[in-house]
């Protein structure tokens, strides 16, 4: 009895507010603080029945954000059961990167975009130094305060890494952010995954829309084919030995400014670093932040002058009921990005797939087919490109009946 007054006591601490967001497993609220008057997001994650026993992405996420401190890190204030649900207590974070990077009212200036990025790094590269992959780096994923500060958030899917003999799922990140590696099927990879996610968004930034869209892994590995050339056995030696290996056929690399024409040349020499094919050469996180990127004109912008969507509405008093108990919350509405899976599943939703370690299932956020036909304004002239398309690399024939076996098997 003593501990369920405790937690009730814990959770009428909080006065809910208005719901932010909903996914598989509870909803975000926005929820004041009443002991200090400060606004908190909330997540309330169910428990479910006892048999199926506790919400291990929760208690990852737990685990993780109690061992991350940082500034560009989300912090997580507290964490209590309430009501046979688990609430997480986030700092409230007024908006994402998607939504800046999709606002039509938003022009992104060079430094801009290098200010976004230098602080997805540092984030990125105290995870690291700290043995601990993200796994879920998308522009939704990384939240803006109202000071600017950007921060990286949802860390359901972290995992400590660095032991050699460690296996993970290669199952993880949305799959527009999806390491090659990864799409090959590899269980052993380290920083590097990341460190792709984060060169897809600085691709995104520079192109305001997702840069690599594949419908599958299939299409997805065809994409980055396409646009940075099929790999060959001297770029990267490891890769004819992972587990979902095909051949395709071969493609020459195109020059990253038929890509991103109006970049500067240090901008493609890190994205061309950050997309290096074979993880083992590919940059670290920490040594995109000591690039010449990040010191030559123009300078990254101050956090507190960058752009951002406009607030939206606070609701009145009377939006709420302030005799209804507290609730928990984490990020603002987000925009769900759902790409179509090899089971057909597609929607504004959440997928679940298999995860590593012998531990339960945890959650995984694919791409997003809504707005196709309303895209977002770009900071460059597409007329650049040309009319025609690159060549898309295609599967050998003779890997066609292994690879479907494959994928049949694969959920």
């Amino acid at each position: 009895m003593p501990e369920l007054d405790l937690s009730k006591k814990v959770a009428d601490r909080y006065l809910k507010r208005e719901v932010l967001g909903e996914g598989t497993y509870g909803v975000v609220y926005k929820a004041i603080d009443t002991e200090t008057g400060q606004t908190v997001a909330i997540k309330k994650i169910r428990l479910g029945k006892q048999k199926e026993g506790v919400n291990f992405t929760a208690l990852r996420e737990i685990k993780v954000l109690k061992e991350l401190k940082y500034s560009h890190i989300i912090e997580l204030i507290d964490a209590f059961p309430h009501k046979e649900n688990l609430h997480l207590v986030f700092e409230f974070m007024e908006t994402d990167l998607e939504a800046v990077i999709r606002d039509r009212n938003i022009f992104l200036s060079p430094g801009d975009i290098k200010s976004y990025l230098q602080m997805t790094l540092k984030g990125l590269a105290f995870c690291h130094k700290k043995w601990v992959l993200h796994r879920d780096m998308k522009p939704n994923n990384l939240l803006i305060g109202s000071n600017g500060q950007l921060k990286l958030a949802d860390f359901g899917l972290a995992r400590i890494f660095g032991s050699p003999d460690r296996r993970f799922t290669h199952q993880v990140f949305a799959r527009w952010y999806r390491a090659p590696e990864l799409l090959f099927g590899t269980k052993q990879y380290g920083s590097g995954v990341d460190v792709w996610g984060a060169a897809c968004i600085f691709a995104e930034l520079l192109l305001r829309r997702p840069f690599l869209q594949g419908s599958s892994d299939i299409d997805q590995l065809g994409k980055i084919f396409a646009a940075l050339g099929t790999p060959s056995p001297s770029q990267w030696p490891d890769m004819v030995y992972l587990p979902d290996y095909v051949e395709y056929q071969y493609v020459p690399t195109p020059p990253l400014r038929s890509l991103f024409p109006i970049a500067s040349d240090d901008a493609l020499d890190l994205l061309s670093k950050m997309f290096t094919y074979d993880p083992k050469v590919r940059i670290s996180a920490q040594q995109a932040l000591e690039h010449r990127y990040f010191t030559s004109a123009p300078l990254p912008t101050e956090p507190d002058k960058l752009p951002r969507p406009a607030p939206k509405r606070e609701p009145k008093a009377s939006d709420f009921d302030s005799h209804e108990g507290p609730t928990v919350l984490s990020p603002p509405r987000k925009s769900r990005r759902v790409i179509p899976g090899r089971d057909g599943f597609e929607g504004n939703s959440v997928q679940r797939d298999k995860v590593d370690d012998n531990v339960g299932n945890s959650r995984q956020t694919a791409g997003d087919t809504t707005g196709k036909n309303d895209p977002a304004p770009m900071s460059l002239d597409f007329s650049v490109f040309g009319l025609k398309p690159p060549n898309r690399p295609t599967i050998n024939s003779a890997d066609r009946s292994h690879l479907k076996r494959k994928l049949d098997l694969d959920f």
